[in-house]
């Protein structure tokens, strides 16, 4: 085992680290096949038949939220700015009460099978059609970032490639997670969602039992002292500071409900179990996962910051410790692990982006079949396979994720910035049109879609041009409030002025 003395820069990987990543790639294609014998109709392809198992399904919804962004991202952001922002934790009680007695209820309550029939139900087709906008946009950058991040910045930094080949790094991967997608439907997701979140999160721990080691002790990962560059301790709110304890919570519940509350992939999960109680307690299963993985990602953060601060000849030349703190994790993979571990690792890397493309696809796939081609499809007495349809999407969708992918390295900033202005930009404004369709009585069409309308204006204005001079952590709160309110005093004034128009 690599010590840091020993730690060589040119290191690379070897050969058995390509078995074990060949291996990996090999599973999950065979688990697509395996599931592809056993979908018999739409149903079992988009939703498992209705009676997937709750522990798999909870572990699913965890290994699809927690992509390859958060897993380099929170060990990043813990180097750079400190320990903060996984103090959102203690926000969790709550969103588990506000979703599991609020908003999983009223899901599971109408039994559908795309969440937008919810909007249609209650605002009608045009507030449907733009939450089906608004997701497919969301889905699809946050598919496009997990291919940049993956490719551009995970494993270049492990494998030196030229750069020419990141396009077709990225398309083996998307095609891969298509093919086993396509084959197994639901089913291989949640399967191959619980075998990838074994590995991501053993490859994590892995990690810092190696760096452990190597310090010779678990307390030599902790500073001695409070590093300068994390600045000083803020408990309060303030829009106008990166990371305080507030904050960090405030923008865990509002992605938390927001995503559970609106995000197909979310609610798909909900309406593969049998009834409400198996479904909270399957987002009570997620809940704990992802406590233990951010425990495990900021035990990373603290290793690497430890290892690269014994050895800052092992950094990259050219720049400080900060300035690649979002690359320190892979190359540490490269670096850092024995043959064998390093492939196991990258494995994880691998993972955790397909665990979350793979539920992308599904999700995606089913939108556009449910609420477009379904819906507008000319001869509707016409049969159709409609499994294959979708399966077809599949390969659709992750031609234009591909595309999406090279225009994402253009956004400024580290990988938190990036998934804030880009991954999460539609995410509360989605939720407004379900809060709108699930909690306020008068809500109206016209009211709920310019309500909604204006959320995504404020995101916007907030993300790119800095309105308001907030930070970035407050672009999802800042548009849930403005779009709420907005969307009611619309629907009240709808309601008063134009009572004819009132769904």
């Amino acid at each position: 085992m690599p010590t840091l003395l020993q730690a060589n820069t040119s290191v690379g990987l070897e050969l058995l680290d390509w078995l074990v990543i060949l291996i990996y790639g090999i599973g999950m294609l065979w688990i697509g096949w395996y599931y592809s014998k056993r979908n018999k109709t739409k149903e079992d392809y988009l939703l498992g038949g209705r009676k997937m198992n709750p522990a798999a399904v909870g572990i699913s919804l965890f290994a699809t939220l927690l992509s390859t962004l958060s897993y380099l991202t929170y060990p990043g952001e813990m180097i750079l700015n400190g320990p903060m922002i996984f103090a959102g934790v203690l926000a969790f009680p709550l969103v588990y009460w506000i979703v599991g007695w609020w908003l999983i209820p009223q899901i599971m309550k109408t039994g559908v099978t795309s969440a937008y029939e919810i909007l249609e139900q209650r605002l009608g087709l045009s507030v449907r059609m733009l939450a089906t906008t608004m997701f497919l946009l969301l889905r699809l950058l946050w598919m496009a970032t997990i291919i940049y991040v993956t490719v551009d910045v995970a494993l270049f930094s492990v494998v030196k490639f030229d750069k020419a080949w990141v396009p077709v790094i990225g398309i083996l991967l998307t095609v891969i997670t298509i093919v086993y997608t396509s084959m197994g439907g639901m089913k291989a997701v949640v399967v191959t969602d619980v075998v990838q979140s074994a590995i991501f999160m053993g490859g994590a721990l892995l990690s810092v039992i190696i760096v452990c080691y190597q310090l010779k002790s678990v307390g030599a990962i902790f500073p001695a002292s409070w590093p300068e560059h994390w600045g000083e301790i803020k408990l309060g709110f303030d829009p106008q500071q990166r990371t305080t304890l507030g904050n960090a919570m405030l923008v865990l519940l509002v992605w938390y409900v927001c995503t559970n509350g609106s995000d197909q992939m979310a609610v798909q999960r909900y309406l593969s179990t049998s009834n409400i109680k198996t479904a909270r307690k399957s987002f009570r299963i997620s809940l704990y996962a992802n406590v233990i993985a951010f425990l495990i990602l900021a035990l990373v953060g603290l290793s690497m910051l430890a290892y690269f601060t014994h050895s800052s000849a092992l950094l990259m030349p050219g720049k400080s410790l900060n300035g690649q703190a979002d690359t320190l994790f892979p190359r540490f993979i490269l670096i850092g692990l024995p043959a064998g571990l390093s492939g196991l690792v990258i494995a994880g890397l691998l993972a955790a982006a397909m665990s979350s493309m793979s539920s992308g696809l599904n999700s995606v796939s089913s939108v556009i079949s449910e609420d477009f081609i379904k819906r507008f499809r000319r001869d509707k007495t016409k049969d159709f396979d409609s499994l294959a349809q979708i399966r077809r999407l599949s390969y659709i969708t992750g031609a234009a994720v591909m595309v999406l992918s090279l225009l994402v390295g253009q956004v400024p900033g580290n990988l938190l910035d990036v998934i804030m202005k880009v991954v999460n930009l539609f995410v509360a404004p989605l939720f407004v049109l379900f809060f709108m369709a699930l909690f306020v009585p008068f809500a109206t069409n016209r009211g709920t879609f310019w309500g909604g309308i204006v959320s995504v204006a404020v995101a916007i204005a907030v993300a790119f041009w800095g309105v308001f001079g907030i930070t970035v952590l407050w672009i999802m709160p800042t548009s849930l409030v403005v779009g709420i309110v907005s969307a009611v005093v619309l629907s009240y004034v709808d309601t008063k002025l134009f009572r004819k128009n009132l769904k």
